[in-house]
């Protein structure tokens, strides 16, 4: 597997329809305001968050249990700015849809600024002929109040292109995670 630049990122992106909206530089500013960066860079792309959050509470005193993932967990919030709560965690989606060729797989890791800050994101690997928008896991590990900025950057991907195909895919396996629109919560 190589990791492939960002002239190839581009021509995916723009033929094969790989990355939906597809932003072709890395963007710093808008309206002349800094935002943290999203869009193509030398080795992958920052791909942006969406301004719909669910955030973990302990209101009722829930369990997270993947088998059983139940909706008082959480609150839903649509909002430009996410204050993810000390020691909590968030899940969100990305603003772009995504379609992997047969041949390559993704990594995806939170960007530095984030990271620094003691967000963590964690995004499981896009797999062969897997698509759809990404459902994004945000954690605070600090013991203050972090804010999460919709419609910027938050993760970067990496991809890497394989020799040959892969002779099952997501695709062919039927995923349970296909086609995902919006945060899509654990499934059995």
């Amino acid at each position: 597997m190589s990791v492939q630049p960002d002239s190839w990122i581009r021509k995916k992106a723009i033929e094969d329809k790989m990355i939906e909206p597809f932003v072709d530089r890395a963007v710093r500013d808008h309206d002349g305001e800094k935002v943290i960066s999203y869009g193509l860079s030398s080795y992958g792309y920052d791909l942006r968050v969406s301004n719909k959050f669910m955030v973990f509470t302990n209101v009722h005193n829930s369990i997270v249990d993947p088998k059983d993932f139940r909706d008082d967990s959480f609150v839903h919030m649509e909002t430009e700015v996410c204050v993810v709560p000390p020691n909590s965690f968030a899940l969100a989606h990305s603003v772009e849809y995504f379609r992997i060729p047969r041949n390559v797989l993704t990594m995806c890791i939170g960007k530095s600024t984030y990271a620094r800050c003691g967000i963590i994101v964690n995004v499981t690997p896009f797999e062969p002929e897997w698509e759809g928008y990404v459902t994004l896991e945000i954690s605070n590990t600090t013991p203050l109040p972090a804010k999460i900025y919709a419609g910027e950057g938050l993760a970067q991907i990496v991809f890497l292109e394989a020799a040959t195909e892969c002779e099952t895919s997501y695709k062919d396996r039927g995923g349970k995670y296909m086609g995902q629109v919006g945060i899509t919560v654990p499934k059995m």
